[in-house]
C-alpha cells in the first residue's frame, strides 16, 4: 500500500474507487467499505483509495473539547487499512479553510479535482463540506456531471447491534475487551515508545516492563488494571501482559503509566516502538501490603495471561511472523540523473538483504528520469517533489511519513556490492547509541583508492576543517586496509549515510538552511552533542564517481562550503564559537590567497558571498533562531553529557599538512 501525506503531490489514479473517512478505529462497519473499495477497482481493473484526516476533524472544528477519545493514532490507523488490501492511503491535512469549503466545491475540487474518481463508495451516514451540509445525495446529483458512479454501504451489524466508533469506546472504558474486539473484528491496538521508567518495582520483583509513551494524547487508554496482550516489535510478535495504573504498592506519586511485561525478553529497546494488542481484561489495579504480595500477583497474571493468549487467535497481519531484519528505506535523491539511474540501480536491485526498500525522490527533475524509472523499475516506490530543492529539505521532504527503522540515504552515482547493506544494519542494532554511519567509500573511478567526499569515515579539526580518515584535502590514499579498525568517526558521509530513523526526526532532520554540502556533518555533530555514536563500518565497500551533481571545484560548492562551514561551527561549538569563527575568517582570507596564486579568480568571490550571507544570518536573528531551536531538541533527546568537542580533532589540519607534511591520515599525531 502506498501512502501519501500531500495531496498536492498526488500521482493521477487509475480508476479510481474511492472511499472517504476518519475510520477510526478501522472497525468492522469501516472493514465492509474497505471490502467493498478493493473488489470494485479489482472488477474494473482499477485502483482502490482510501482518503482519511489529520488530525481527526473534531480536533480541529472543536479545539477546546477535551473529551475526544480516539480509537486510533494515524499510525495505528495506517497499519490497520493496510492489512485489508488497499491499493493506496491518502492522508489529508485537516484544517479550518478546508472544513469551511462549501459540500460543492469539496466535490468539484477537492474529490473529483484530485482524484478523478470512477466510483465513490459512501458510508451510509457519512457527511462533508461546510457545517456537514453534503451528503449520499448531493453526490449522487452530481454524478452525471462529474462522471462518477455511487455506491452506499448499510449499516454493518454485529449480533444485531450497529457498528459504531462510539459503542466500541464504550465497551473499551468498561473494560469489556472482547466484546471491543467483536466490534472491531480486530484485538483493539496501541502504539507507544519506550521511554525510561521510575526504575520502581518491576525489575526488583523479577518483572521487568517498558514504559510506553503514546504520541497522540486524545488516544483512548483503557481503564486502569493488567490485560493480556500480544505484542509486536521489529516485526517480531511476543506474548506479555500490559498495566495501565498508578503503581500504588510501590509509588506515591500518583502519576499513572503504561507498561508492558513482554515474557521471556531481555533486549534494550529504549526508543524503539511498541504495538501492543490488547486480547483480554484480567484484574482491576490494586494496592497490595507487601512486595512478596505483590510478586506472587504478578505471577499469577503471568500464569493467567499465558493461558488466555495461548488459546488467542494472532492478531491480524500475524499470522506469518514478519521478517525478524529491521526495515531499511535505501533513499535515492534524484536531480535529472537519468544516466546515472541506468548505470547503477540495477547493482542497488542486487543487494542481499531480506527486508530493504528503494523510494526514489525526484528533486524536481527537468530531463525524463522518473519517466524511464516508471517505465524499467515500476517496483520502486517514488516521490515527486515540484522543484530542487538541495540535498538538505529534499530529503526532509522525501523521507517524511516513510516508515522504516533505518533510512539510508545514497547518492545515484554510487555503485554498491551485494552485502553492502547487512553489516552496518548488524552493527547498529547491536548498538543502540549509534544513530549514524557509513560504509568504505571507495573511487569509482580507481577502484584501489579511497572516495574523496567520505573514505573510510571523517573527522574534524579544531578550526572546523572537514578531513577523512583516507583522504587530506586533496591527498586520497590508496585503500591498503590501514583503517579497517576504525569504529567511531566524527562525521558520517552523505554518500551513502545510514540512519536511525527515529534519531533522525527527534533531530528535527537535516538543517535545510545548508541546501547542500556539509548538512551531513552538522547532523552527526549534532548527534554527538547529544550522546549518541556515528560510527564507519569498513567491511561493507561502495564505490562512489563523485561530483555527480557539482563538480569538487566548483564555484557553487566552494560558497555553499564555505557559508555552511561557518553556520556549523555556530551552531555547535561552545562559547570558544566566536574566537573560532574570527580565526576563520582569517584562514579563509589566506584560502583567497591561494585561490589567487592558482589564478583561480572566480572563487574568491565564492568566499566573500559565503561571509556576507553568515553575517547577515547573524544580525537578522535567524541563525540564533535556530541555533536555540536545534539546542531544545538536543536537549530534550540527550542521553550523556559527554563534550563532543572531545571528538574533534585538537590540532590545525591545515598546519599538519601544509606545513609539516602529514599527507596520510595515519601520519597524523594524535588522532
Amino acid at each position: 500500500m502506498q501512502v501519501f501525506y500531500d495531496p498536492e503531490q498526488l500521482p493521477r489514479f487509475r480508476k479510481a474507487v474511492i472511499t472517504i473517512g476518519s475510520f477510526d478505529g478501522v472497525h468492522a462497519g469501516h472493514q465492509q467499505i474497505l471490502k467493498q473499495v478493493r473488489e470494485l477497482a479489482a472488477e474494473i481493473g482499477g485502483e482502490s483509495v482510501v482518503i482519511t484526516f489529520h488530525p481527526h476533524p473534531r480536533l480541529v472544528l472543536y479545539p477546546h473539547e477535551q473529551k475526544v477519545q480516539l480509537l486510533s493514532s494515524t499510525e495505528e490507523k495506517v497499519k490497520l487499512i493496510e492489512q485489508y488490501g488497499i491499493d493506496n492511503l491518502v492522508v489529508v491535512p485537516f484544517t479550518l479553510a478546508f472544513a469551511k469549503q462549501s459540500p460543492e466545491q469539496y466535490i468539484r475540487d477537492f474529490l473529483v479535482g484530485k482524484f478523478h474518481p470512477h466510483t465513490i463508495v459512501f458510508g451510509y451516514d457519512h457527511r462533508f463540506g461546510n457545517q456537514r451540509r453534503g451528503d449520499i445525495h448531493l453526490l449522487r446529483k452530481n454524478a452525471a456531471r462529474y462522471g462518477y458512479r455511487v455506491v452506499e454501504i448499510p449499516p454493518q451489524l454485529v449480533e444485531d447491534v450497529a457498528v459504531s466508533s462510539t459503542k466500541i469506546r464504550q465497551a473499551i472504558q468498561q473494560g469489556k475487551i472482547r466484546k471491543a474486539t467483536k466490534l472491531l473484528q480486530h484485538y483493539y491496538n496501541l502504539i507507544g515508545q519506550v521511554v525510561p521508567g521510575r526504575q520502581v518495582g518491576g525489575p526488583k520483583l523479577g518483572y521487568p516492563t517498558a514504559n510506553l509513551r503514546t504520541a497522540n494524547k486524545f488516544k483512548l487508554i483503557p481503564p486502569k488494571g493488567i490485560y493480556a496482550v500480544f505484542v509486536r516489535h521489529r516485526g517480531q510478535l511476543h506474548k506479555g501482559m500490559l498495566y495501565i495504573g498508578t503503581r500504588p504498592t510501590v509509588d506515591q506519586s500518583g502519576t499513572q503509566s503504561i507498561e508492558v511485561h513482554i515474557f521471556d525478553f531481555d533486549r534494550n529497546i529504549y526508543g524503539d516502538k511498541l504495538e501492543v494488542f490488547f486480547v483480554q481484561y484480567l484484574r482491576g489495579d490494586a494496592k497490595f501490603d507487601s512486595l512478596e504480595e505483590l510478586k506472587n500477583a504478578l505471577h499469577q497474571d503471568k500464569e493467567n495471561a499465558l493461558d488466555v493468549l495461548q488459546k488467542a487467535h494472532l492478531p491480524k497481519g500475524c499470522e506469518k511472523q514478519a521478517p525478524t531484519a529491521a526495515k531499511v528505506v535505501v533513499a535515492l535523491l534524484n536531480y535529472s540523473t537519468r544516466h546515472l539511474l541506468q548505470k547503477f540501480l540495477p547493482a542497488l536491485l542486487k543487494t542481499r538483504y531480506d527486508n530493504f526498500e528503494i523510494l526514489l525522490i525526484d528533486n524536481g527533475s527537468t530531463d525524463d528520469s522518473i519517466e524511464w524509472v516508471r517505465t524499467h523499475y515500476p517496483q520502486l516506490r517514488i516521490v515527486s517533489l515540484p522543484k530542487n530543492m538541495g540535498y538538505a529539505k529534499g530529503y526532509n521532504k522525501g523521507l517524511c511519513g516513510i516508515d522504516a527503522d533505518y533510512y539510508v540515504l545514497l547518492n545515484t552515482d554510487v555503485e554498491v556490492t551485494p552485502f553492502w547493506l547487512a553489516p552496518v544494519i548488524e552493527r547498529m542494532e547491536k548498538d543502540r547509541e549509534i544513530a549514524a554511519a557509513q560504509p568504505k567509500i571507495r573511487s569509482w573511478h580507481e577502484r584501489e583508492k579511497f572516495e574523496y567526499a567520505g573514505a573510510c569515515g571523517g573527522w574534524m579539526d579544531k578550526l572546523g576543517y572537514p578531513f577523512c580518515a583516507g583522504r587530506i584535502f586533496d591527498t586520497v590514499e590508496k585503500d591498503e586496509g590501514q583503517y579497517d579498525e576504525l569504529e567511531e568517526v566524527f562525521w558520517a558521509s552523505g554518500a551513502a549515510l545510514f540512519l536511525r530513523s527515529r534519531r533522525f526526526w527527534e533531530l528535527g532532520g537535516f538543517d535545510e538552511s545548508f541546501f547542500a554540502h556539509m548538512e551531513e556533518i552538522d547532523l552527526c555533530w549534532r548527534y554527538q552533542r547529544a550522546g549518541y555514536k556515528v560510527i564507519t563500518v569498513p567491511e561493507a565497500v561502495v564505490y562512489h564517481v563523485g561530483g555527480g551533481t557539482l563538480p569538487y571545484a566548483n564555484t557553487k560548492k566552494a560558497y555553499l562550503n564555505f557559508r555552511n562551514n561557518l553556520f556549523l561551527l555556530y551552531k555547535n561549538l561552545g562559547h570558544k564559537r566566536l574566537k573560532t569563527i574570527f580565526t576563520r575568517l582569517l584562514m579563509d582570507g589566506i584560502a583567497g590567497l591561494y585561490f589567487l596564486s592558482k589564478g583561480e579568480f572566480n572563487m574568491i568571490p565564492s568566499i566573500v558571498k559565503a561571509h556576507f550571507h553568515f553575517y547577515g544570518t547573524l544580525l537578522s536573528g535567524s541563525l540564533p533562531r535556530r541555533k536555540s531551536e536545534e539546542d531544545e531538541r538536543i536537549r530534550r533527546m540527550s542521553i550523556a553529557s559527554e563534550d563532543s568537542s572531545k571528538k574533534i580533532y585538537k590540532k590545525s589540519i591545515v598546519v599538519q599538512y601544509f606545513l609539516k607534511g602529514k599527507k596520510r591520515f595515519s601520519e597524523l599525531p594524535d588522532t
